[in-house]
């Protein structure tokens, strides 16, 4: 057990910060062993400890006993980034001696980090700061993902963990592994994957199980009517969230998975502004969700939206499970669905060794071996690099007869320089072959080859199925502003106003992104569109 005195994770403060962070706070007196929250509480604050000292514990499990991971004295407050994600608290912390503490809620918590550009950096460092700490200890052990390491119903649990930031562990199991492993908790494979959540485990996980059980699923509060719902979490739909929440409207993001989309599993963005020596798509996207929470986005994920329609002077977004959102306007960023092959036993390979993205996770379930990667754009020139830097040896299988019919030159150009890529131009991927993982892809311009995952980027179909009332394209894009149809614009003339830019055929609903007919599909053209359609909500609330 140690103090807390790494300035990162626990900043010295000066007399009049802490005197501006008191002035929050709702005095109360402890005694030891009391505690100021729980692991497991789903509504908790944050602690300032005025005189005494706090422990930060994490709770016994299944299969071990408590650990007091350090102390807190005074001056000094208590939480970490689940105080601005919503997420329930996975540690405990109490009193070692009596002492006066001061509570601040959430809500007292948004409106320093609003008022208090001073506060808010230094907070928001030292939350940020304390979760990447915690990774490394047992109190990773406290949200833990059993499975097999082929199955992609575990690999989902892993990038959803990942994607939202978790402190997590993730264990797999295979053949080899002891059978007493599981035993000893009273489960079978037949169980798997298993997330064990406090030491609880969850048969058949998925993540929306997991989000619900953290309390990260979507609960509307009393009266609830939020000015602005952004329905999908990739670059357009976070730009949109974090542009809208920093200019004053109350926002909402949902995702059906995580967030991020496409971009997400993008091993390297090499011409996004500002990052001359590229980024991984997973860190961009962690810091704009960062960021996000910083503005008082409230980000839930998984969250699927399967209608969205006009409700008098509002919006009605009605989710998967049924529960419902009221807004005053929203903007569709949904993104597309990633387009498959058709060959026998896709579905099968996808449970082992057939992948959407290649970022580190992904990277890793093949272990540098050969690998297949089936694309002729940006993403899967991509992919193919990361996997050969790797170790995989990499056959890029394009469909085409050259590759700068739809890759950029600087890609093409490492392409052909790398002897560890192997590229066949006006071919196809014709069978599959395997176990229960993949080993073989029959390519044929060249015949079988081995392979143990085949990374697929042949595109996507917008996410617009869901979306029967607004105007589309004959491929399903979203139609907006003076793209819609003459039929639709005369529709917007009765109602005396023309629609603004990115808005589709129904007023104050926008679209923004891959979603939208005529948008660049790259991730530039997304944050500005997703931050340009928030100046036409702020018309169109204006018209209401």
């Amino acid at each position: 057990m140690t103090r807390l005195t790494d300035p990162t994770l626990a900043p010295a403060l000066t007399d009049a910060q802490w005197e501006r962070l008191l002035r929050h706070g709702e005095r109360f007196e402890v005694q030891p062993g009391d505690h100021v929250f729980r692991s497991g509480d789903r509504s908790y604050d944050m602690i300032l400890v005025e005189e005494g000292e706090l422990e930060l514990v994490r709770d016994a499990l299944r299969w071990m006993g408590e650990e007091v991971l350090s102390t807190m004295g005074p001056r000094s407050f208590a939480g970490e980034l689940g105080l601005l994600n919503g997420q329930s608290a996975f540690l405990s912390a109490r009193a070692t001696e009596p002492g006066v503490m001061r509570r601040v809620s959430r809500a007292q918590l948004r409106q320093v980090m609003n008022e208090d550009d001073e506060l808010c950096d230094i907070i928001l460092h030292a939350l940020w700061a304390r979760r990447e700490s915690l990774r490394r200890g047992t109190a990773a052990m406290a949200l833990k993902f059993v499975g097999e390491d082929t199955s992609n119903d575990f690999l989902a649990l892993r990038r959803f963990a990942e994607r939202l930031d978790l402190v997590h562990t993730a264990y797999s199991v295979g053949p080899d592994d002891d059978p007493e492993m599981l035993a000893k908790h009273e489960l079978t494979e037949a169980d798997l994957p298993i997330a064990f959540v406090q030491g609880e485990p969850i048969v058949h996980a998925t993540p929306g199980l997991v989000a619900e059980q953290l309390g990260l699923s979507y609960q509307a509060q009393e009266a609830d009517v939020v000015d602005l719902v952004v329905i999908g979490g990739g670059p357009a739909g976070l730009a949109a969230s974090i542009y809208g929440a920093s200019e004053g409207l109350t926002t909402v993001l949902l995702d059906a998975v995580a967030p991020g989309g496409q971009a997400a599993a993008t091993s390297r963005i090499e011409n996004f502004l500002g990052f001359p020596f590229g980024v991984s798509g997973g860190d961009l996207i962690g810091q704009a969700t960062l960021q996000a929470l910083k503005f008082g986005v409230r980000v839930y994920a998984p969250c699927e939206a399967v209608s969205l329609q006009p409700a008098g002077d509002a919006l009605d977004v009605t989710l998967a499970d049924g529960r419902p959102i009221r807004a005053r306007s929203a903007i569709v960023a949904a993104g597309a669905a990633y387009r498959r092959l058709r060959l026998d036993r896709w579905e099968d390979f996808e449970r082992g060794g057939i992948f959407y993205a290649a970022t580190p996770l992904e990277v890793r379930q093949v272990a540098s071996g050969p690998v297949v990667v089936v694309g002729g754009a940006n993403s899967a020139g991509q992919a193919a690099l990361s996997l050969a830097a790797s170790g995989s040896a990499v056959h890029l299988v394009v469909r085409g007869g050259e590759l700068s019919a739809g890759m950029s030159t600087y890609l093409v150009d490492r392409l052909a320089q790398d002897p560890r890529i192997t590229v066949h131009t006006g071919a196809n991927v014709t069978e599959l072959d395997g176990g229960r993982s993949l080993e073989r892809v029959r390519i044929d311009t060249v015949g079988d080859v081995d392979a143990r995952g085949l990374f697929c980027f042949i595109g996507a179909d917008p996410a617009t199925g869901w979306l029967g009332s607004l105007e589309t394209d004959e491929s399903g894009f979203l139609r907006t502003g003076n793209d819609l149809t003459m039929q639709s614009l005369t529709r917007w003339g009765m109602l005396g106003r023309e629609p603004l830019p990115f808005e589709t055929s129904t007023p104050r609903i926008f679209a923004a992104g891959d979603v939208r007919r005529g948008s660049m599909k790259r991730v530039a053209a997304a944050v500005g569109e997703g931050s340009s359609a928030v100046a036409s909500v702020h018309r169109a609330l204006a018209f209401a």
